[in-house]
């Protein structure tokens, strides 16, 4: 079977639907019970390295990244909401708290290398969370 945005997991070609309702609501008691499972912490620092690696990515950090993959504007805001998030769970990062503020410190400092104008100190992405951020 062909799968598009218009049809659902239990379509078939001919059109008539095998059970798709009753599927689709144990999948998604499944998948609650699933992230009710997970503990805070966890699903916190997940999204402090997906927000860090998608920064990473922006400033063409990563391997193999080439120099027109930049997207200073995208990475201002990934940065900035990955502050945001690491100030706000500073108290519950315990021994993480530190990796964490250094990788977001090492992001910020990139940001301000590739920037042809940057910011001055205070001002760079998530620096109102984090203070100014100095070489």
């Amino acid at each position: 079977m062909t799968s598009n945005s218009y049809s659902s997991p239990g379509d078939t070609p001919d059109g008539d639907v095998i059970g798709a309702g009753d599927e689709r609501q144990q999948t998604d008691r499944d998948n609650v019970r699933d992230l009710a499972d997970i503990p805070s912490i966890e699903v916190i620092t997940k999204s402090i390295v997906m927000l860090m690696s998608a920064a990473a990515e922006k400033l063409g950090l990563a391997e193999g990244a080439a120099d027109d993959t930049v997207d200073l504007d995208e990475a201002r805001k990934l940065i900035t909401a990955l502050a945001g998030l690491v100030d706000a769970a500073k108290a519950d990062l315990g021994l993480h708290a530190a990796p964490v503020r250094d990788g977001l410190k090492g992001l910020q400092l990139a940001f301000r290398e590739k920037s042809a104008y940057p910011d001055a100190p205070g001002d760079g992405p998530g620096e109102k969370y984090t203070g100014p951020v100095r070489g």
